[in-house]
């Protein structure tokens, strides 16, 4: 890394972090002083002592995938100490009372864009807390920014997160992406934060590929994000339709850059996910030991590919979110080509098809968003829509919230299984609730009312039910 680049990164880490109080003001409402110290104080993180019980009228168990009556969640400082039906609640504990409704673990969504396309560096900032805000308020309390609009902002604000200066999922993050879109060859001097589709690094050859690899490191993300299917250069978009009215979908990455983005990020400790649409894109990842491949929309096309993907059992996210809001643009350009109606196959229809045989060779299908800054099409906070789809297309309502708790917990980094994705003894208090019952609804997980993570409440809209002894 130059020096002028190391010293641009670090401006732009301090503008950053001072405007976080600003971003605090303006999202959360709560103003905390840049100068408050990084203890337990800070209202978003439990106290050593803290001490709650929830009870529970049903409770979801992610790992069974079924629902449990009259349970007792019981929590010491930001962990669950013990569940089930006959947990003794101590005298001093707090007891919430939630046998009207539905409890279930935090949801996980790992694939979100948390900043914006195009702003300055202090906008991005303050619209990537309000786009973590709104991932916590949704239920989702474990996130993973995949490619960064804001540089490696993503990292600070994970810190700020985990620190308590604001409130916010868990997260884990990628920082800036390698890819073949950035406006400029990878190491040429640039600022920390991009704009347009200028964001990332654009990387030629393997051994600039291992450095790049090398400098995310340095910044401290969890995750390299990858393009082999190349989709936007210069703001032009390059995903369009031939003639017989099927995909075309440029390959990006070489295998050899690729393999040389695998093996140093797997040396170092980093999983890799791969942005890609099928064809020789994804070949590469597949090739090349990829972690995770996300959005695949023409894999039901290649049965070679397929069967590989289902011998080993990769995790394929396919991010219908995101392919919903592109889908009016998509039956735009099949309609100048005079595709219409069932004749006009969009990438969204092109998913239903991979996700359903998917689903049926038993491929692992984590939850996945793509959410996006900002109020689009697809924005954060609104991501739980996608189990109306997962259901649409062939999942039971208990599959489809599985994707969003241990499914996409297995795929985390550091283990994160061990911490997150279900309601267990050990594991991280991230506890919500709906109203009514999802297994009967799942629409229910588009109106969560309960909101705790790591023992402390975040959000409460249900209705309040008297205290008595009874409730212990």
């Amino acid at each position: 890394m130059t020096q002028k680049k190391v010293e641009d990164s670090m401006c732009n880490r301090f503008r950053l972090a001072s405007v976080v109080v600003v971003a605090i003001a303006a999202v959360s409402g709560t103003v905390v002083s840049s100068q408050a110290p990084r203890t337990p104080q800070s209202p978003y993180l439990a106290t050593p002592d803290n001490l709650v019980a929830v009870r529970a009228g049903r409770m979801f168990d992610a790992k069974a995938g079924t629902m449990l009556n009259n349970q007792i969640i019981l929590i010491k400082g930001d962990r669950i100490a013990d569940v089930g039906p006959s947990v003794l609640i101590p005298s001093e504990a707090k007891v919430i009372d939630l046998r009207d409704a539905t409890v279930l673990p935090g949801m996980i969504d790992g694939h979100v864009h948390n900043a914006g396309r195009g702003d300055s560096v202090e906008m991005k900032t303050i619209v990537m807390v309000q786009s973590a805000v709104r991932d916590l308020e949704a239920g989702f309390t474990t996130t993973v920014d995949m490619d960064s609009r804001g540089g490696f902002g993503t990292v600070d604000l994970r810190e700020a997160i985990d620190e308590g200066v604001i409130k916010g999922p868990r997260m884990q993050v990628s920082g800036q992406s390698l890819n073949q879109r950035a406006s400029s060859p990878y190491p040429n001097p640039g600022p920390g934060f991009y704009s347009g589709f200028t964001e990332g690094k654009n990387i030629n050859g393997p051994w600039l590929a291992r450095a790049a690899v090398r400098e995310s490191k340095l910044h401290g993300v969890d995750w390299i994000k990858i393009y082999t299917t190349q989709d936007f250069v210069g703001g032009r978009e390059l995903y369009e339709f031939k003639e017989d009215g099927s995909l075309v979908a440029s390959p990006s990455l070489t295998l050899e850059e690729v393999q040389a983005i695998v093996d140093e990020a797997h040396r170092m400790g980093l999983k890799v996910a791969c942005h890609t649409y099928g064809g020789d894109g994804m070949r590469s990842c597949i090739n090349a030991g990829v972690d995770l491949s996300m959005h695949v929309t023409e894999l039901y096309k290649d049965d070679a590919l397929l069967n590989t993907v289902v011998q080993k059992k990769l995790p394929i996210m396919m991010t219908i979110d995101d392919l919903a809001g592109l889908n009016a643009g998509d039956k735009r350009l099949l309609a100048n080509l005079g595709f219409t109606g069932d004749r006009a196959v969009t990438r969204l229809g092109m998913a239903e098809q991979t996700f359903r045989k998917l689903l049926k060779a038993g491929v692992p299908l984590p939850f996945g968003s793509g959410a996006v800054a900002g109020d689009g099409a697809f924005p954060h906070g609104k991501q739980a829509d996608q189990f109306a789809w997962m259901v649409k297309w062939g999942m039971t309502p208990a599959q489809a919230l599985q994707t969003a708790f241990m499914t996409e917990a297995n795929v985390l980094n550091y283990h994160w299984a061990n911490r997150v994705g279900s309601l267990e003894k050990g594991k991280f208090a991230d506890v919500i609730a709906v109203a009514g019952n999802p297994l009967a609804d799942v629409t229910e997980m588009e109106r969560v009312k309960f909101v705790m993570k790591g023992g402390v409440v975040m959000k409460n809209d249900l209705p309040s039910r008297p205290l008595s002894t009874a409730a212990r």
